[in-house]
């Protein structure tokens, strides 16, 4: 009977040091697969030119950050306009405040973004606002707060309680995550009050999980997290290589996009499997020269292009850091990139308006048409 046991468990031993073989090697395959990925793709070091490809026939504007003069006051802005540049629109015109870091609404009716008031960092707040998509109906959610994004219904807003009472531009100067209601003006605190020194977050298309980075986190360390929209689940992304900061879901959920390091980008298939999130076929899009820097990457509406924040390595990327002779930037996913901005006034944190705007010009013309 002895010898049996021994002889079960000697066996059961076997199968699971096979197991933990087997799922090491798989972890390894993926992560070889990955990098060869990357390697093949090849992308270019420098823009392309703007001949190889018609921004206009790209249907979706975009907004962004940027620090400009406005009535004779140099502070940052938040500007619309076209893929190519054009029908360019200064949505804030506040001389007296900073707009920064924009997030439109699903269905392209409105912008969330925060808002600096003050002149020093004994007087200066961040609080993030929402308005409508032309400016207007300026609604602020909370003060002391950084960082929002959209539920995928537009219904809500998620944001991160700063972490010091003191203003600080820190990325990751964050203490938990709330999600506000815009119908009821209700606050909900996230179920993992744990989520501390979180920053750059965005939420999926089905509603089921948040992306965002953590840096200074006694359980981890500068990664790229996945965790429930509603549990406490955390899933470091860096075990299937995602390493780097501010990712970002494609618009269908199937696919997420981030920034590796200053000068590369990535984009990774996204999936949900028995253990947790998945990210597979990862590879690099952008790749930059080392005297430059590539961020704030965001999908397209249509998953066909990624948008994208490019300029000199001196640049600050963090919200409210200055980063003179920055300008966004498009890629087509293939390895080819092209400058859409070209004014570097600190142009940053652009994002696509996820619908197809009617031009109020137009309509106006064709309605007097109709009239005649």
């Amino acid at each position: 009977m002895k010898n049996q046991s021994n002889i079960k468990t000697f066996q059961f031993k076997t199968a699971l040091n096979t197991a933990l073989f087997f799922s090491i090697l798989l972890l390894n395959i993926t992560a070889v697969s990955a990098q060869t990925s990357r390697k093949n793709s090849a992308p270019r070091k420098i823009p392309s030119p703007s001949s190889e490809i018609n921004l206009s026939n790209i249907p979706f504007k975009i907004v962004y950050e940027s620090y400009r003069r406005t009535e004779g006051t140099e502070n940052w802005e938040i500007i619309l306009n076209d893929a190519n540049d054009s029908n360019q629109v200064n949505l804030t015109k506040t001389p007296d405040l900073d707009e920064m870091y924009p997030h439109v609404s699903p269905d392209g009716t409105k912008i969330c973004f925060v808002v600096d008031k003050g002149t020093t960092r004994r007087n200066k707040i961040r609080s993030v606002y929402y308005m409508n998509i032309d400016g207007t109906g300026r609604v602020e959610v909370a003060r002391n707060a950084r960082q929002p994004c959209w539920s995928p219904d537009g219904k809500k807003i998620a944001f991160l309680k700063g972490e010091f009472d003191r203003y600080n531009q820190s990325e990751y100067a964050s203490a938990g995550l709330v999600i506000y209601d815009l119908e009821t003006r209700m606050f909900r605190p996230h179920p993992n009050q744990f989520l501390n020194h979180i920053y750059a977050i965005c939420w999926s298309p089905d509603g089921n999980w948040f992306l965002g980075v953590v840096q200074g986190n006694s359980q981890y360390s500068d990664a790229i997290l996945a965790f429930e929209a509603n549990g406490p689940g955390v899933f470091n992304l860096g075990v299937w290589g995602v390493k780097g900061c501010r990712p970002d879901f494609s618009r269908d959920g199937k696919h997420i996009t981030w920034g590796e390091t200053d000068w590369d980008l990535c984009v990774g298939d996204f999936n949900i499997g028995p253990q947790g999130p998945i990210v597979s076929n990862i590879r690099q899009i952008v790749n930059c020269r080392q005297n430059s820097k590539v961020y704030h990457v965001d999908f397209s509406p249509d998953n066909r292009f990624i948008i994208f924040s490019y300029g000199p390595s001196r640049g600050g990327q963090q919200v409210g850091g200055q980063a003179k002779g920055w300008d966004i930037c498009i890629a087509d996913l293939t390895g080819k990139w092209y400058r859409i901005t070209n004014d570097g006034k600190h142009n940053k944190e652009p994002d696509w308006i996820p619908v197809v705007l009617e031009d109020k010009k137009e309509k106006t013309s064709d309605s007097q048409k109709t009239n005649q």
